[in-house]
């Protein structure tokens, strides 16, 4: 069962999907409002008469500077992402517990949440808590069976071809079909939509029943797990802190340790691509 707000990208799917073989309906609503994700899990029971998995992979985006963002654009990446991804799992989550038959979470994370991006509060934001939400829900789900992961997934496609660094590679891979270059597949993760799905086909089957509470990276040629954030250093001062005792201690010893943040980009490519 697809769903979208746009039914003409919606046909497409469907005739892709129904031309390889596939069975399948679709659904057209937004998922922010909970009585679009509930009529989604009805109908997709009613449908195929079950329901197994759920991918959450709806997005929009609405990209702007701190202090350039409106209310509007910052409810509008909220509502889609975050609020969909909860409005869906707790649908599903009703469905997976009254069936009593196990069930698929899989939510949609993204680098931004992972590391934050510039000029994407909303977004970033909204990623970073689905993450949490993976986790929380793997807690409250697993005694009824339900797997919950969260996949962070890399691709060539209209949305990271806005990004300069990326563009050129994309364009070339997709106007001369020349491949994508190595170091891109492999340092940053950049392939094909195709090279993320056997992730998700993976954590839909009977072979990741034991794997929950995950955040799973996987782009061109790198599959990776993800760390939940956890300290990495640790201060004892007998009878607590003051301000002064702080500012010695990242002097002395955690100015040093100070995390990185942003997403890594190639500023440009490797002197072989140049030469290339």
């Amino acid at each position: 069962m697809i769903n979208d707000v746009d039914p003409e990208l919606t046909a497409r799917a469907v005739d892709a999907i129904e031309s390889a073989g596939g069975l399948v309906d679709s659904h057209i609503g937004s998922i922010g409002e909970s009585s679009t994700a509930d009529s989604l899990v009805e109908s997709t029971v009613a449908r195929f008469g079950r329901l197994d998995v759920v991918v959450t992979n709806a997005g929009v985006l609405r990209d702007r500077v701190l202090w350039k963002m409106t209310d509007e654009e910052f409810d509008e990446v909220v509502d889609v992402h975050l609020r969909g991804t909860f409005t869906c799992a707790r649908s599903a989550a009703i469905h997976f517990r009254e069936a009593g038959e196990g069930g698929r979470l899989i939510l949609v994370g993204s680098p931004a949440g992972q590391h934050g991006n510039f000029g994407q509060s909303n977004y970033a934001a909204c990623k970073a808590g689905i993450t949490a939400m993976a986790r929380t829900w793997a807690m409250e789900l697993a005694r009824s069976g339900v797997t919950v992961n969260c996949i962070i997934p890399t691709a060539a496609t209209e949305m990271t071809k806005t990004i300069p660094a990326f563009a050129p590679y994309i364009e070339a891979w997709e106007s001369r079909d020349e491949p994508l270059p190595e170091w891109l597949r492999k340092e940053h993760a950049l392939g094909s939509v195709d090279d993320v799905a056997p992730l998700v086909v993976f954590l839909a089957s009977d072979g990741s029943a034991g794997i929950t509470g995950q955040t799973i990276a996987l782009g061109g040629d790198r599959l990776a797990l993800w760390s939940y954030p956890e300290e990495v250093a640790v201060a004892l001062s007998d009878g607590g802190w003051d301000a002064d005792s702080i500012e010695q201690e990242f002097d002395v010893r955690l100015e040093e340790l100070a995390q990185p943040f942003g997403i890594t980009l190639p500023d440009a490519p490797p002197e072989e691509e140049v030469a290339r």
